[in-house]
């Protein structure tokens, strides 16, 4: 699609939290947290001209391959929130976009997201095939601390396994990125899952999972982190670190 009329180069766009995105106790879900984070970065680059249909032409897709996510506190059923994006850099396959979830002039959220360019026939990264001038790039963070390499270099304990299944599957015919932390957040005790004791947390995609593969999810624990790492023929997929209050 060409760029749009009212493209520009920050996008703020407002979402109101409905129920089937909230826990029990009415705070929204972490994982839909994500998708809202993750579909305004899409409305932002289809309106860009850089979106996942764009990319099609190429055979292009952008695959998220690390986050972290700061929170100040999590909205409720009903408020209404505005999600602010920008891109901080892109060069080659590589991109960092940053994001901040405002309730009014409060901020909440921010978020910083580092992404690949990813061939869907070749499954290997390469150079955005489209034009991105015209996106501003600004070098504003979103969060106190940078994304990192987690290290799950330590002696885990295995808490629960799964099989990929025809929903955790997303458009680019792997496990969507959303799914990795619903699989260890269910993994966890639920009453502390709500408690928003969670004041960050950070995730590395490593590998892709697909259709029918069984991972293991494993976990190691210390006082105010929490490591997560899911295996697949005991190779790391995928790690998440919880930052706890």
């Amino acid at each position: 699609m060409p760029i749009a009329p009212n493209f520009t180069s920050i996008l703020k766009q407002d979402w109101e939290i409905n129920f089937l995105q909230c826990y029990p106790n009415g705070y929204l879900k972490y994982t839909d947290l994500c998708n809202i984070l993750q579909l305004t970065a899409g409305y932002h680059a289809e309106l860009g001209g850089i979106s996942y249909s764009d990319m099609q032409t190429h055979n292009q897709a952008w695959v998220l391959s690390k986050i972290r996510v700061e929170i100040k506190r999590l909205p409720k059923w009903k408020e209404v929130v505005t999600v602010k994006t920008w891109i901080n850099s892109l060069e080659n396959s590589r991109s960092i976009r940053c994001l901040e979830m405002y309730i009014g002039e409060e901020k909440i959220v921010g978020c910083e997201t580092f992404w690949a360019v990813f061939n869907t026939k070749t499954r290997r990264p390469e150079s955005l095939a489209l034009p991105h001038e015209h996106f501003e790039k600004y070098s504003d963070r979103a969060t106190f601390d940078a994304f990192g390499k987690i290290d799950f270099q330590h002696t885990m304990k295995s808490i629960a396994n799964h099989k990929v299944k025809l929903s955790d599957l997303d458009i680019v015919n792997h496990a969507n990125s959303v799914k990795y932390l619903e699989w260890c957040l269910d993994s966890m005790n639920f009453e502390f899952v709500q408690s928003q004791k969670i004041e960050s947390f950070e995730m590395n995609y490593l590998k892709e999972v697909s259709m029918d593969e069984e991972v293991a999810i494993n976990q190691y624990v210390e006082e105010k982190n929490i490591v997560f790492a899911i295996q697949r023929q005991e190779k790391t997929c995928f790690a998440l670190q919880l930052y706890l209050k």
